[in-house]
């Protein structure tokens, strides 16, 4: 793998989310998401497939600024980043519902991006939740991910493990 596609990816989506920032009390900006979505993958997931790393990068650029897919760095890439696009004129429900069906059915590339995507999302709902999500709401964000998570489970020992860890660690400090 050469870094430099990672680079410009991350620079991309860098310049594409920087007005963007994270629902945590602190506002992070939003692009340290991207990055640690392709961290889990290439550190706790041991991927090396730059395709997939590539995409974590970019993975919500489409789905969250007016990013187009033409401007994705290759065919690959974008096919990538079109099986795990939320399509935003669908209701928030259906959207959910829908992740939850399409799970199952992902490539094997998109099921582990879709798994750290969601390590990523529990670890911030553990450490830096969003100022106006009660209890309530945090406990069903973890039950919706269980949900779409066992529909791409098996495909990377090392992300089931990380989520399965984020899982237990994000409900005992809901009980805390």
């Amino acid at each position: 793998m050469t870094p430099a596609n990672l680079l410009k990816a991350i620079a991309f989506a860098a310049d594409k989310h920087r007005h963007q920032r994270r629902k945590d009390a602190e506002a992070s900006p939003y692009i340290n998401h991207p990055i640690e979505v392709a961290t889990v993958l290439a550190v706790e997931g041991q991927v090396a497939d730059e395709t997939i790393l590539v995409a974590a990068a970019l993975h919500d650029t489409v789905e969250d600024t007016e990013t187009t897919f033409e401007e994705l760095l290759g065919r690959e890439v974008t096919d990538l980043v079109r099986e795990v696009t939320d399509d935003k004129s669908l209701g928030k429900m259906e959207r959910k519902n829908l992740q939850i069906k399409q799970a199952a059915q992902s490539s094997s590339r998109a099921k582990q991006l879709k798994i750290a995507d969601k390590i990523c999302n529990i670890r911030d709902l553990t450490t830096r939740p969003p100022s106006n999500w009660p209890l309530e709401r945090r406990s069903e964000y973890l039950k919706w991910s269980e949900q779409v998570v066992a529909g791409c489970r098996n495909v990377n020992g090392g992300l089931d493990q990380a989520f399965d860890q984020a899982i237990t660690e994000a409900r005992s400090a809901l009980r805390a």
